[in-house]
């Protein structure tokens, strides 16, 4: 198995409960996106897969690494490593060199020589601008971060997973910076970098009708718990809107690819059937 959680809960110092009671599981090679309404706890719970929060009840397994234990600095390290992560805002330091900003995904596997090294002088030039070419930008590769925008920092971020060949992919809100094309087509890449590697992808959408179409597993958190883990094709029009209710149970708009933020004002939509024919993935 890649990961396994089994009754794992997280609370905040603060006392915050973050999740509760969540047990889920992959096997190496799957493919999983996570949908619910904001505050539900997707982000926590791709920060308990990959380790950044250990779980304060319950046990769980990541790559084979038993947590919570006591793991040392060193093995969270070498954890960690095989973990890559997609986030909504990439944390790339905005005075570096793109090149630079992709390389870093496979420091934590080069020895400390090349890795120091690497920051005075590119060692990959090569694999950063094929990484950068599957995202669309190798034009960028000796671009200041600075000089791009937001949509382009997303998809630098999404090329350091890329190289980084991660076996375990964690993508939180990977495209909410894009356009409905971009977005369609990062999703499609980062499905295909999954099954041609084997490497398990988890990642957390705010469009239902992408995560439907582009996803086998789909599975809804609302409140910190798992609503529902089930095959896309199994999804019902019914869970989906009880997923998205209001507090007082009156029905909500689904988020769509249409929806997203980026575009603009384009009102929410409610989908027209469970498996949302909008686009397509496949």
């Amino acid at each position: 198995m890649s990961f396994v959680l089994d009754d794992v809960g997280l609370t905040h110092a603060n006392g915050f409960v973050a999740l509760a009671g969540i047990r889920l599981s992959a096997a190496q090679g799957e493919s999983i996106a996570l949908i619910g309404p904001s505050g539900a706890g997707k982000t926590s719970l791709l920060t308990a897969i990959g380790t950044s929060h250990l779980p304060s009840s319950g046990r769980m397994q990541v790559l084979g690494q038993a947590l919570p234990t006591a793991p040392s600095a060193r093995q969270l390290k070498a954890l960690r490593s095989l973990i890559g992560t997609v986030h909504q805002s990439a944390p790339i330091a905005l005075s570096q060199r793109v090149v630079t900003a992709v390389l870093a995904g496979r420091l934590g596997q080069w020895p400390l020589w090349k890795a120091l090294a690497s920051l005075a002088y590119p060692q990959d030039i090569a694999g950063a601008r094929e990484a950068l070419a599957r995202v669309q930008l190798e034009d960028k590769l000796f671009a200041r971060c600075d000089q791009l925008s937001g949509g382009q920092l997303q998809r630098v971020g999404i090329a350091r997973v890329l190289y980084q060949q991660a076996r375990l992919i964690l993508a939180d809100e990977p495209v909410s910076a894009l356009d409905p094309a971009l977005s369609l087509a990062t999703v499609q890449l980062l499905v295909q970098e999954a099954a041609v590697r084997q490497a398990t992808l988890v990642a957390s959408l705010h469009a239902v009708d992408l995560a439907l179409s582009c996803f086998a597993r789909i599975v809804g958190i609302r409140d910190g718990r798992i609503a529902f883990d089930l095959p896309a094709a199994q999804v019902s029009q019914a869970q989906l809107q009880a997923l998205y209710a209001h507090a007082d149970g009156s029905a909500a708009a689904l988020p769509t690819l249409g929806s997203m933020g980026s575009m603009g004002s384009a009102a929410p939509q409610l989908l027209p059937a469970p498996a949302a024919e909008v686009i397509t993935c496949r």
